[in-house]
């Protein structure tokens, strides 16, 4: 019997998104190879560095020194404060500047094309461009543009691409969501508006619609900022311990897995 497909769907967050690299680390520690990833903004980031190649501990201290003078490069606001050129070459530089079909694991990135509003996946083609789209948060980033598309972040119309990683062909998806609205931030910029207005229409959307992941991991992050990259430790720590929660069950999962008939044919 062949062994499933295992796809992880890793979901927008702003630096609460850092908590994916604790679930990687989770299911690397617990034998648990992922066969593929699927990524919204954040979950786009740090799946990219880890499609790429890039070792847990490589990634822990890449996750350690991050700041956020990595991608602060201001310009005149026109559709943007921030230009992101910054973090695009931060994103190519980690992923060797490799393209999305010449990465390690397969690998999608999720986007939103601003005039259209439709869902943009990215499956092939320039990494570091497609990651930057889908990070660009509106009103904060400015756009980017591919081919005729402007396009800003994922999690405006996926905040977790789980139908994308079935679609990719995951037998068994493990769905990761660190965008959790609470209301306890203080709003003082305009920075925290844009943020907590995405924040509180992505969790709307998100009780709209039917999540259908094998397992749905929440890490406990509610108290940590997702706009300050100063509890990064703190974050990737909640990420492990939530997926550690869950090991014993996908472990049993996996095993008792069965491949469906009709694609057994």
């Amino acid at each position: 019997m062949k062994r499933p497909v295992i796809g992880l769907a890793l979901g927008s967050g702003g630096a609460r998104g850092f908590a994916h690299l604790g679930v990687l680390k989770a299911l690397h520690d617990a034998g648990i190879q992922v066969d593929l990833i699927a990524g919204s903004s954040m979950g786009a980031l740090v799946g990219s560095l880890y499609c790429a190649g890039q070792d847990m501990d490589q990634l822990y201290k890449l996750a350690r020194t991050f700041k956020r003078k990595y991608y602060l490069d201001f310009t005149v606001p026109k559709m943007g404060f921030i230009q992101g050129k910054r973090i695009k070459e931060y994103i190519s530089l980690f992923t060797h500047r490799k393209n999305i079909e010449d990465l390690k694991i397969p690998f999608a990135v999720i986007a939103t094309d601003l005039k259209t509003g439709e869902k943009v996946i990215f499956k092939e083609g320039n990494t570091a461009n497609a990651v930057r789209a889908s990070i660009s948060i509106p009103g904060i980033f400015v756009p980017e543009k591919i081919g005729d598309r402007l396009l800003v972040d994922g999690g405006v119309v996926d905040r977790v691409p789980i139908s994308v990683a079935r679609e990719m062909g995951a037998d068994i998806v493990i769905g990761v969501d660190c965008a959790h609205f609470d209301g306890s931030n203080e709003v003082q910029s305009i920075y925290d508006v844009i943020i907590q207005s995405i924040e509180i229409m992505q969790e709307e959307l998100l009780s709209q619609i039917d999540l259908n992941a094998d397992f749905m991991l929440k890490p406990d992050i509610k108290k940590y900022s997702s706009r300050a990259f100063t509890d990064i430790e703190e974050i990737v720590n909640e990420g492990e311990k939530e997926a550690n929660l869950h090991i014993k069950s996908i472990r049993t999962y996996i095993e008792h897995w069965k491949e469906p008939e009709n694609e057994a044919e």
